[in-house]
């Protein structure tokens, strides 16, 4: 199949977001905003054998993660998807049923939470990677942010911690499956920020000791994790505190806040406290929790 024929395939497929006046085809898609409309943009780049492996992840299940990291962003910002564009390398070795199926994988996840495809690129390498862009809004002024927490506020997770790590770890059961599956807390994060009006939020992306740390270095606190924490079945405390891809949210309500069992069908945990203090530290029990998630950039 040639790049011309694959490129109408996909737009065949990719359907229409409300307010793109032109999609895939042109040499630019155009998309009109609503006025009071601030729009959310976020990229994210998924690398075969360093976020997945072609031995052990189907081409859809690396169609639909590739997007759930984008959308993931889009939840933890309180905002609503728009449309994605996805920029696409593949070795020349790979088949059209390969692409098919990564395609399906990908759109069937944009059908689901109403982004759909409005561009990108293809090209060859030597090793799969793909970039995804997704655009989401929020009503102007709304949208969450990592620099809202303030001493006295409880610290929240959605959903249980350290599946994925646990699945990458074992490659079996429901742990597995989270691992391959990421499901974007869209709905949650739109009621985090309309109902509960968190005051600070972000996706658990790089594992929680890494990404409580970056939340409160930006909001100059410091944390005291003195709760529930809620463990997915059968992972250890160190996948729960520092294993990554869960893509649960991480937030901070007032304390005047009576945080429910669940938010749009999504189990929720209250798990510490924000305090004053360095910014940036992390405690559990009163011992000191180092961020040791994912870094791409970290000395070994």
């Amino acid at each position: 199949m040639t790049e011309l024929e694959r490129i109408e395939r996909i737009r065949r497929s990719a359907g229409k977001a409300k307010g793109m006046t032109l999609g895939i085809g042109d040499d630019c898609a155009i998309f009109q905003p609503k006025p009071g409309e601030e729009l959310l943009f976020t990229t994210d780049m998924l690398i075969e054998g360093v976020h997945f492996l072609r031995d052990t992840h189907s081409p859809a299940d690396i169609g639909h993660k590739a997007l759930a990291r984008g959308l993931s962003d889009i939840a933890a910002m309180g905002g609503v998807p728009k449309f994605c564009l996805l920029s696409l390398a593949v070795p020349s070795t790979t088949t059209d049923r390969w692409l098919d199926s990564f395609y399906k994988g990908l759109l069937d996840l944009a059908k689901r939470t109403q982004t759909p495809l409005a561009g990108g690129d293809l090209a060859h390498a030597d090793k799969i990677t793909c970039d995804i862009i997704v655009c989401g809004s929020t009503p102007a002024g709304t949208a969450l942010r990592r620099s809202g927490a303030k001493p006295g506020d409880q610290i929240c997770v959605s959903g249980t911690l350290g599946g994925s790590a646990l699945g990458f770890a074992t490659k079996k059961g429901a742990a597995w499956k989270r691992h391959l599956r990421p499901e974007p807390r869209l709905k949650l994060g739109v009621l985090l920020r309309e109902k509960l009006h968190a005051t600070s939020c972000m996706d658990l992306s790089d594992g929680l000791s890494i990404d409580l740390h970056r939340l409160c270095l930006a909001s100059k606190v410091s944390a005291d994790l003195d709760g529930d924490l809620p463990s997915f079945p059968g992972a250890s405390i160190q996948q729960f505190l520092h294993g990554g891809e869960d893509y649960e949210l991480l937030f901070t309500v007032m304390k005047s806040v009576e945080l429910p069992g669940q938010i749009a069908g999504v189990p929720v945990t209250r798990i510490g406290t924000v305090r004053k203090g360095h910014p940036g530290q992390v405690k559990l029990d009163e011992f000191l929790i180092l961020p040791m998630g994912y870094d791409h950039f970290r000395t070994p």
